[in-house]
């Protein structure tokens, strides 16, 4: 049996592609959670006292 060919090239490419998804992925669910938590609050928290 003779082993794979590997392509160093090839590999780094699809690295960097997972990469930049769960990138893309946990910038998302950050905003995600911001507007929710600014929904869930409502518009009065720029006039709560201090």
């Amino acid at each position: 049996m003779s082993e794979p060919q590997h392509d160093p090239k090839a590999e780094a490419r699809a690295r960097r592609g997972r990469n930049i998804a769960l990138a893309l992925g946990l910038v998302l669910f950050v905003i995600i959670v911001f507007v929710v938590t600014i929904v869930r609050l409502g518009g009065n928290v720029a006039q709560r006292p201090f």
